[in-house]
């Protein structure tokens, strides 16, 4: 559950669930107002938390294969201190670990994000010292409310003019809107206030990570540093000689190498048909052979125990060519060949309408001869070139210079932008044209546009189908029956419009991340921050503008009507805002109530990955599919960072309402645990391979300010509501310098985390001024956080070698043999490091 979905959900409860005959209203609110319901919530959500978290303690000294992972199986993580297996031993010990610590073990991506909840944690302790000693008093004295609606007798305020155009409802405490000055104030002075102390916090923050940046990077002389990648390279330039005396005639440093990018398609088909070959050839000789794993050290997950073959031996000879021929430990690990050699179907003649059985071994061991015959070939082939190239300069100040510079008078041609890491490039999208590159992206982009929009008012007509009088105008037969079984009538109207919006707010991140990869970006790190934008933009306009500004509609037309109008006036979303935020606290409240206190410990037990697990575990058959099975799971900022930007924006959002102190102090404990939790995930139990050198950090800081604007939004509309039109006005330079701040901002500041400022390198070291470092090899294995030495990967297949230089992996990857139960190990092809490691244990046991 997220907190989409829960919005998600409640909206469409809300729009589904409204009365047969159109007189009355139904408002989420009325679902979760009053302190029982909080403190019920409190109590479900700490009785979930607390089993999640206590279970962890159990079964985390159990699993250390998964709760573990990285420490065990990444050099990185290797520095940090082992964490005690006692039972809440490890948490002092996690608690210790320092920012520098954080920094290289996990990298900047990982610093960055930790730097968020700080933040977060900074901002709402301030804000919350404000509400408790002098916006509650206030709230208190002048209306009598301390909290959300629902807590107090009083009902949320509303009004009559607003009512007219049908965004409250019906509301009998219209007249109670308190208007006394010295009550209005406080909706002046404390935005102001609270958005001076974000911007203060925020840029205090941002100088701290920026020097961090700049004196962790300028003092590093890895080859991603020292790369450009050029595009929009003119046809008399594609030639590796043409770009290097073309750069080096800018007279700005010297080249070091060049890569021009090639069509290289039909090699990167056949070395994905050579995987797939080399996979079915291991298992064709592991069902063969009888391979089990060892058996389990106590640190594993359950239903490591691969069954044992049972075998008798007593009928064969000594001379037996079946006999037992692998001495020593090699015979644990393979049984003999008592089971007969497998078959395979291949068809053949006209329209492959025949077929035969012949043996599988040979017949993928010959299909495996040949296709590295054509690799082998292939590779020396010459292909075309593309209008892409990586160009290493000698010096990190070169490269710098460059990429930050106009280098050519002619439009659209040899832009010099970063390179990301040598194997974080997406080397397909390298062989498409830009007009083909500029095509997916803009048809994605408004693709998911139209689905962020639109998704709910797609299924709205869902919601109206399923209501009773709408059933009995198309078919009335169903209708009857439903309304003679109330509870399946109920089912029908809400259980099911709830369940199809709660399945799509779930599919739909996914959904994003399988187009962003669609879109022809160059580099995963590149990929991931658009995975955060799009989930960000769908959670943020779902999340406000559909389920508060429009949340009181009662049916698809009604919903249809307040959208359209909202957008022909911007004047109808403050009033939208100022209307239903107070009304709709109790529901955000103990939304991140479930979520700090309840479903947060659940990422601790990694439940997908345990639930998942027996599932690729019965589906392993062979060395490779076993030693991947203990790879870290994969950690995606793309999904966490949208989450919490969001729960940041509604803790400020509700700073000055009656419920400001509540929400705050929920928030407090949504981020302390949040930040507790994603350290401990980060640095020794999931894996982040691409690192984007903290450039996440850019698009929090733009959409706190997005949230801010919205703040100042609502605000304009409560003073507009109660009639001070005059000091609503106050604060309209308040909204105009967060904008004008926010562009400047972009200007001042983001440049800085994007590039490296000249000052900060270091030039005594090689590569930082003009002396070219050391070369180094192509391959090489992992060295901590060295962002050169990232692993290869190949589609969905990570391999064990790390690239160092910018070149295709399908070129110089070795074509080794299969890995066969028993056998001499090589060095994996298609492997990830934890499975070299646990075959490396294997050949030794």
């Amino acid at each position: 559950m997220s907190l989409t979905t829960s919005a998600a959900t409640a909206l469409l409860t809300v729009l589904a669930d409204g009365s047969e005959d159109g007189d009355r209203e139904r408002h989420w609110e009325d679902q979760t107002k009053g302190s029982r319901d909080l403190y019920t919530q409190f109590v479900l959500s700490v009785a979930l938390g607390l089993g999640a978290f206590v279970s962890f303690c159990v079964l985390r000294p159990k699993w250390t294969e998964l709760y573990a992972a990285r420490r065990r199986q990444r050099c990185a993580a290797s520095r940090l201190p082992e964490l005690p297996d006692s039972f809440f031993g490890w948490i002092p010990v996690l608690y210790r670990i320092t920012e520098e610590e954080v920094l290289h073990s996990a990298g900047l991506d990982a610093y960055v994000f930790l730097s968020f909840f700080k933040f977060s944690i900074r901002l709402l302790l301030s804000i919350f010292v404000f509400a408790v000693t002098i916006i509650l008093p206030l709230h208190y004295k002048y209306t009598g409310k301390y909290g959300p609606p629902g807590w107090d007798d009083v009902a949320p305020p509303g009004n009559q003019s607003m009512s007219a155009i049908g965004l409250l409802g019906n509301n009998k405490d219209n007249d109670k809107l308190v208007t006394d000055p010295g009550y209005i104030w406080i909706y002046v002075f404390f935005p102001y206030i609270f958005s001076g102390l974000a911007i203060y916090l925020l840029l205090q923050e941002t100088n701290n990570i920026i020097r961090t940046r700049q004196t962790y990077l300028g003092n590093q002389t890895t080859t991603t540093d020292r790369t450009i990648r050029f595009s929009g390279i003119p046809q008399d330039l594609t030639t590796e000689e043409k770009i290097k005396d073309f750069v080096e005639g800018l007279q700005v440093g010297k080249v070091e190498t060049v890569t021009l990018c090639r069509n290289w398609r039909e090699l990167d088909h056949l070395m994905d048909e050579r995987m797939r070959i080399m996979r079915e050839l291991e298992r064709a000789w592991t069902k063969h052979l009888g391979y089990k794993r060892p058996r389990s050290d106590g640190n594993t997950l359950p239903l490591t125990h691969q069954p044992q073959y049972t075998r008798n031996h007593s009928h064969l000879e000594e001379d037996d060519e079946r006999s037992e021929l692998l001495p020593g430990a090699e015979q644990n690990h393979v049984s003999g060949y008592f089971h007969g050699r497998p078959q395979v179907r291949v068809w053949y003649g006209p329209f492959k309408m025949r077929f035969r059985m012949i043996d599988a071994i040979d017949y993928f061991e010959e299909k495996l001869r040949k296709i590295d015959e054509q690799i082998n070939s292939a590779r020396e082939k010459d292909y075309p070139p593309t209008e892409i190239a990586f160009v290493t300069m000698e010096s990190i100040a070169a490269s710098q210079m460059l990429v930050q510079a106009t280098l050519d008078p002619h439009p659209m041609q040899m832009f010099a932008r970063l390179a990301p890491a040598p194997a974080d490039v997406v080397w397909k999208n390298t062989y498409l044209s830009r007009s083909r590159r500029m095509t997916q992206s803009w048809l994605i982009t408004l693709a998911i546009g139209f689905l962020t929009v639109f998704w709910s008012v797609l299924l709205l007509p869902i919601a109206t189908l399923l209501q009773l009088g709408t059933l009995h105008k198309i078919v009335p037969s169903l209708a009857e029956a439903l309304a003679m079984h109330p509870i399946l009538k109920s089912l029908v109207s809400t259980a099911l419009p709830t369940l199809a919006f709660s399945l799509l707010t779930v599919a739909v991140p996914y959904l994003y991340e399988w187009l962003s990869n669609n879109q022809g970006m160059m580099s995963r790190g590149d990929i991931e921050l658009s995975i955060i934008s799009k989930n960000f933009f769908f959670s943020f306009f779902n999340l406000f503008l559909l389920f508060t500004v429009f949340g009181t509609a009662t049916g698809f037309y009604s919903f249809w009507e307040h959208l359209r109008d909202a957008f022909k006036d911007a004047t109808t979303i403050a009033f939208a805002l100022a209307t239903s935020l107070e009304g709709f606290s109790p529901f955000y409240i103990n939304l991140l109530v479930l979520q700090g206190l309840g479903l947060f410990p659940f990422r601790l037990l990694e439940f997908g990955s345990v639930a998942l697990y027996p599932l690729h575990f019965f589906r392993a058959r062979t060395p490779r599919e076993f030693a991947e099975l203990s790879t870290p799971p994969k950690f995606s900022y793309g999904f966490s960072i949208p989450q919490t930007i969001l729960a940041l924006i509604i803790c400020i959002v509700y700073s000055v309402f009656p419920s400001s102190w509540l929400i705050c102090l929920v928030g407090l404990v949504y981020f302390s645990i949040g930040q507790f939790i994603y350290k401990y995930q980060l640095l020794y139990a999931m894996d982040h391979q691409q690192h984007s050198t903290g450039r996440a950090w850019p698009m929090i800081c733009n959409r706190l300010f997005l949230g801010l604007v919205v703040y100042h939004l609502a605000m304009i509309g409560v003073l507009a509501l109660r009639g001070a039109i005059t000091r609503s006005l106050l604060l309209v330079p308040l909204l105009g310098f967060t904008v004008w701040f926010s562009y400047w901002f972009s200007r001042t500041y983001e440049p800085l985390m994007k590039f490296i400022a000249l000052k900060s390198i270091n030039r005594d070291q090689p590569g930082g001024g003009d002396i070219s470092p050391s070369p180094s090899s192509t391959l090489s294995p992992s060295s901590g956080m060295d962002r050169d030495a990232l692993p290869i990967r190949i589609g969905s297949h990570e391999f064990g070698l790390r690239l160092k230089k910018y070149v295709n992996p399908s070129l110089i990857l070795p074509l080794h043999d299969a890995w066969i139960p028993g056998r001499s190990l090589p060095y994996a092809n298609g492997a990830s490091p934890a499975g070299q490691d646990e075959l490396a244990n294997n050949a030794s046991a």
